[in-house]
């Protein structure tokens, strides 16, 4: 699919340090660069957000991919199986995060979260008290803050990418693990 708004070319530094970070031009920032401001803003959170460690890096990627899933980016999809791979993620679990529920790879804690991260990409969101309390048990404060601030900006992410119509960009091509579909679902918006 052809993005839905033109891209832009990116200033000659930025998109070398793109390249050398990804091995491509992510095509979010081409579009979103239409507006510099909001992509550089993008950029510069994104970046902080990577300073983050209060939560594990690979409760946070699980979920991402959970809420891409839900929404249906399949860019997000993508270059989180690319990040699960540079995590050293286990491919197989990163491969069923669309299909967790019916899935037996993952530990009681990354289902939780899972599952918060649907729940909080449900609209209107679904969080229960009793999930938020098993995962304050477990996290403590400072990480579960920290991961509700990450899904919430997976949310944005997600959603900017689809309503724009920017689709899968083949970084998962470079650790072989395919593109799961999330299997249809009734009744959860």
């Amino acid at each position: 699919m052809t993005p839905r708004i033109p891209k832009v070319e990116l200033p000659a530094e930025l998109k070398e340090n793109l390249i050398k970070q990804l091995g491509a031009v992510p095509e979010p920032v081409e579009v979103t660069f239409n507006q510099p401001d909001v992509a550089i803003s993008n950029l510069e959170f994104s970046g902080k957000m990577a300073q983050w460690n209060a939560a594990d890096a690979g409760l946070k990627t699980f979920a991402h991919m959970a809420v891409a899933a839900q929404v249906g980016c399949s860019w997000c999809l993508d270059i989180n199986y690319f990040a699960a791979l540079n995590q050293n993620l286990d491919p197989v679990k990163a491969s069923q995060v669309p299909n967790w529920r019916d899935s037996d790879v993952f530990t009681p804690l990354e289902r939780e979260v899972m599952e918060y991260a649907e729940a909080m990409t449900n609209t209107p969101t679904t969080v229960t008290d009793e999930l938020s309390a098993s995962l304050l048990a477990q996290l403590g404060p400072a990480a579960l803050v920290e991961l509700t601030a990450f899904i919430g900006f997976a949310n944005l992410s997600t959603r900017i990418n689809t309503a724009h119509g920017i689709t899968s960009q083949g970084y998962a091509d470079a650790c072989e693990i395919p593109l799961a579909e999330r299997p249809e679902k009734s009744a959860v918006a």
